[in-house]
């Protein structure tokens, strides 16, 4: 066998256990493993990783090559899938409606500074950067590369037992891969999934990413 197929075995068996094996992990005979408990043990691992075995590069953490139209463009299309989606759960679930905010404002406010600052930022660095760092050579530039992101980031929201958590993550990952293999701007994603993020808990969403969110309602 050549080398370089042997090292693309690896890589395939290396990304499968990654992506698919962890997550299916947190269930564990019926019960609940919270992926909290790990999600910052394996970004170290994976941050030695891009450190020895990739060709990424410290600056991309705070690399910002975006214009004022680029801000336009995305803050306007955030926008208007707010405005879709508190139409839509007006019309199918008005019981949910802002249902964190005006239930427990407190919890929301922290939960909209801590999330984009600990979890999308974390998300974001695992399911984009090291996944296009390290998989690239196996799944090949563009579209390959950003539907591997899309759906691992998808699968990642399997623990939630709802398919409308998969829906919205894989198509908020296609949205967000296509942005960092177009920026390589780990910030730039970050502060985007952070906003989608505190999005989605604030329209009324929220029940869908957060297992214990009912209980923090009054």
């Amino acid at each position: 066998m050549k080398k370089g197929s042997g090292h693309r075995i690896y890589l395939a068996v290396e990304f499968v256990l990654f992506f698919f094996g962890v997550p299916i992990s947190f269930v564990i005979d019926g019960g609940l493993l919270h992926p909290s408990k790990i999600l910052f043990p394996v970004l170290i691992v994976f941050y030695f990783i891009l450190w020895y075995w990739t060709d990424f590069q410290w600056k991309e953490l705070w690399c910002f090559p975006i214009t004022k139209l680029d801000l336009i463009l995305h803050l306007g299309l955030a926008f208007v899938v707010s405005i879709v989606m508190i139409g839509g759960i007006y019309l199918f679930d008005p019981d949910s409606l802002f249902n964190l905010p005006l239930g427990n404002w407190r919890v929301w406010l922290m939960l909209s500074v801590f999330y984009p600052i600990f979890s999308a930022s974390t998300q974001e660095m695992i399911y984009r950067t090291f996944l296009f760092h390290r998989y690239e050579k196996l799944f090949g530039s563009g579209i390959p590369i950003i539907m591997a992101s899309a759906v691992t980031f998808s699968f990642a929201h399997i623990f939630f037992f709802h398919p409308l958590s998969m829906i919205l993550t894989f198509l908020l990952g296609i949205y967000l891969g296509y942005l960092y293999y177009q920026k390589r701007s780990v910030v730039f994603v970050a502060l985007l999934h952070g906003l989608y993020g505190n999005m989605i808990f604030t329209v009324g969403l929220g029940e869908y990413f957060w297992l214990d969110m009912g209980k923090y309602l009054h």
